[in-house]
């Protein structure tokens, strides 16, 4: 397994560590659920260094980007981040991502740490025809997450960035604990709020302490993957290898917003707009349990006459609702709102409706 900059940090802090995506990473500190309620009610933060990094540059840049990139990257003024995915050619997902714009011919990649190397030689084998410089920068670069409704407070005391002044999806370019060059990011997994920290991987220690002891007011609480995984869920965030794979398309995903059909030629541009014309046979749903039990990836999803129409993809017991969660694909009859579902469960069903996502609505 790889070790973050922070790992010896979880470890002096008691965190319960696991390997995910080849990384020894915190999955919790004192407990998910205290995990989530100081993110909802106050302030965590998250160790992600474990996210790729590529830096694409050169007047071939954006023209590649476009073509490999789901939403419209040309619409990104320099400061600016969007969230979009890879389309394969198949009218699959090669992963999702966000895209920051660094300069006129300069942008960052932030990927899945499970898809570094697939979503490295993928932009490799499409950049052929277009030549645009490419570099992976994941090894040098360290990434922490402060979020939650305090998050803000915390960070400013460290940093010259102006925050209040960092609209969400945009980012800044500063010194943050007096390491400079640091770029601040107004976005985030949880829905809470706050900003993701790129910085140096020599340097990420430094920040983390600093940002322990600037949220020491505001109990700050250092959270592992547990958490992040029901902050995302209770949000109806995808997530990758759960919700969205190479099979599945970004419009039964819920994902038509990220994928513009109009900007100009990418990869299942035309499948992605025959089905935002006609339609898909399935839909990503949001259901929740009439029964305490855990919904998880895979169980089968049945009708009241007993007829498979679905699989569940993710599933939690949600910290804030005090209720069982979960998403899955069904059948499109069957993802109207107040659908009745059946999740089975070691030969048992129990019952499920379909609601609205977000499960949670966030007070700003």
């Amino acid at each position: 397994m790889k070790n973050t900059a922070l790992t010896q940090k979880h470890i002096e802090l008691g965190a319960k560590m696991a390997e995910f995506a080849g990384y020894n990473m915190p999955i919790s500190y004192e407990g998910i659920k205290d995990e989530h309620n100081a993110v909802r009610e106050s302030v965590g933060i998250f160790d992600v260094s474990h996210m790729g990094e590529f830096i694409i540059s050169g007047k071939n840049a954006l023209p590649l980007i476009q073509f490999i990139t789901s939403n419209n990257a040309a619409k990104l003024e320099i400061g600016d981040a969007q969230y979009s995915c890879f389309p394969n050619k198949n009218g699959g997902i090669v992963d999702d991502l966000i895209v920051y714009r660094l300069g006129k011919e300069k942008f960052l990649l932030v990927v899945n740490a499970s898809n570094i190397e697939k979503d490295w030689n993928w932009i490799v084998e499409n950049n052929k025809d277009f030549n645009a410089e490419l570099k992976n920068i994941s090894d040098e670069i360290g990434l922490i997450a402060v979020q939650g409704p305090k998050a803000d407070d915390t960070i400013q005391k460290i940093t010259n960035v102006h925050l209040s002044s960092v609209k969400f999806y945009d980012f800044r370019i500063g010194t943050v604990a007096g390491i400079e060059n640091v770029i601040i990011s107004a976005t985030g997994y949880t829905g809470s709020g706050g900003f993701e920290i790129y910085a140096p991987k020599n340097k990420t220690a430094e920040i983390w302490d600093a940002l322990m002891v600037a949220g020491k007011e505001f109990n700050i609480q250092p959270c592992g993957l547990g958490a992040r995984d029901t902050l995302r869920l209770e949000m109806g965030y995808c997530l990758y290898g759960n919700d969205i794979n190479d099979t599945t398309s970004p419009i039964e995903a819920g994902l038509s917003w990220i994928t513009k059909v109009k900007k100009g030629l990418f990869n299942s541009q035309s499948i992605f707009a025959t089905q935002k014309k006609e339609g898909t046979s399935k839909k990503l749903v949001g259901f929740l349990m009439e029964d305490k039990r855990v919904p998880r990836q895979h169980y089968q999803i049945e009708d009241n006459d007993g007829n498979q129409i679905g699989e569940v993809t993710s599933g939690t017991s949600s910290p804030t609702l005090e209720k069982s969660i979960g998403m899955g694909y069904v059948h499109k009859e069957f993802a109207s709102i107040g659908s009745e579902l059946l999740i089975v469960m070691r030969n048992k069903k129990f019952p499920a409706k379909v609601i609205k996502l977000p499960f949670i609505k966030i007070k700003k």
